[in-house]
């Protein structure tokens, strides 16, 4: 059987170098990869025994990259509290007290939400990595997975359990399974620590992923301790770097900003997460004037309530604005880069745009909706206003990972999803009544 598709007749926005929106236009996919992305009118010759999808009425877009990303069993509960409180109380317990069902459960139900609005890559730190690894397997969802590492005296996971869970699972799943190297943060780590995780992501050739500067009593906490802000820390002990991705960067420094433009490290903003958190806006826009790449991430479903990138979009323009009192800033095709582009760059991936040689991650959105209507054909910018600022991914109605359809016409092909939601509220209750 055929593993090719074409996508026809849709309005593909292909989030390419020239930013071509291609309306009528058509995808070709064979073995996971874009061979063929042609214009309105152009002749095209399905490969053999092709499944041929008809996307008129709909936006074809790269899938989403969620950059920031944890598996949630706990969303909506405690989600009251400050940081700090929150940690201690709801996420810490409940992270310690994970069994690997749980784990496998919360996973399929957190990738599942993701797909389902469109993301189809999630950076996701979080523990019992073999769980996580056989959730993303079975699901089909690109994954870059990283353990929580802490020292010793927190109880959480340590470079061996990440060097372990790298030696059995990197590249699986034909590479949409990868490992990095996970720091928590920098309250719950050393400089040594740091500096043997720089050491064991050269050794095993892969990235880091990590929390800097979220909250100011994190940069306290770390000056207090080590003398230094946390970013500086990190740069100090090698971790920073392009295969870092640093999450939040709330609470950056002019220096600091200058130090990851330096070393090119990847920043992940993370706007309704810190908005809910209390912990304060990122400065974005100082960022990106200096030429730093930054992606999207929703965090976690404890402190987000929702996996929608669709969402973040939209609350990580309108933040800005209302914060500089300017409309100007993030308009709708820089946020959408941000969800694409940027995070594919961030991660080292082949997807995040619709051109010829990419991997085919790709999104159908319905534009038979409230959200797209009215939509004047042709104008590009108007369905981009809708995709970030009208939309949600209840608007999804296919995605496609590596070329394989995964949810489609908004039915999951590779799981029961009734069972998937089940079984992690199940997982819940049984891990919530162990904390107690």
């Amino acid at each position: 059987m055929s593993d090719a598709l074409v996508i026809a007749n849709g309005i593909v926005v292909t989030m390419n170098d020239s930013g071509e929106v291609l309306h009528g236009g058509t995808l070709v996919v064979e073995g996971g990869r874009i061979t063929g992305v042609h214009p309105a009118g152009e002749a095209v010759t399905p490969p053999a025994g092709a499944r041929v999808i008809d996307a008129r009425g709909k936006a074809v877009i790269p899938g989403l990259v969620d950059l920031h990303y944890h598996t949630a069993l706990g969303k909506g509960y405690s989600d009251h509290l400050p940081l700090l409180e929150y940690l201690e109380t709801c996420w810490y317990p409940i992270i310690r007290a994970l069994d690997p069902e749980a784990a496998y459960w919360a996973a399929l139900a957190s990738y599942s939400e993701s797909l389902r609005s469109g993301v189809t890559t999630v950076n996701d730190m979080y523990r019992q990595l073999d769980a996580l690894g056989r959730a993303a397997e079975e699901i089909g969802i690109r994954a870059v997975l990283s353990n929580d590492v802490a020292t010793d005296e927190h109880n959480l996971d340590t470079l061996a359990d990440n060097e372990t869970a790298h030696r059995q699972w990197h590249g699986k799943a034909g590479g949409r399974i990868e490992v990095r190297v996970g720091i928590e943060w920098l309250p719950l780590a050393s400089p040594e620590l740091l500096r043997d995780a720089r050491g064991l992501a050269d050794q095993l050739g892969t990235g880091i992923h990590i929390h800097l500067n979220e909250s100011l009593g994190e940069v306290e906490t770390v000056r207090e301790r080590w003398g230094r802000r946390p970013t500086e820390l990190a740069y100090e002990t090698g971790v920073l770097g392009s295969d870092c991705v640093a999450a939040h960067c709330v609470w950056l420094s002019d220096a600091e900003i200058a130090l990851m433009r330096e070393t090119g490290t990847q920043i992940s903003h993370n706007p309704s997460s810190n908005a809910k958190l209390g912990n304060g806006i990122a400065r974005v826009p100082e960022m990106l004037a200096a030429g730093l790449n930054v992606g999207l991430g929703h965090d976690a479903a404890e402190c987000n309530n929702s996996r929608d990138l669709f969402e973040v979009m939209k609350f990580g323009s309108l933040v800005h604005r209302a914060n500089r009192v300017d409309a100007g800033l993030l308009q709708a095709p820089q946020m959408l880069t941000m969800a694409t582009r940027n995070g594919s760059r961030a991660l080292g991936h082949e997807t995040g745009e619709l051109s010829v040689g990419r991997k085919a991650d790709v999104v159908l959105v319905d534009l038979h909706d409230q959200a797209f209507t009215p939509l004047e054909p042709g104008n590009a910018d108007h369905l981009y206003s809708h995709l970030v600022f009208a939309a949600n991914g209840s608007a999804v109605s296919t995605t496609i990972v590596d070329g394989v359809v995964v949810y489609d016409d908004r039915v999951f092909t590779t799981v029961d999803e009734d069972e998937v939601l089940a079984k992690a509220n199940e997982s819940f209750l049984r891990i919530l009544e162990r904390i107690r």
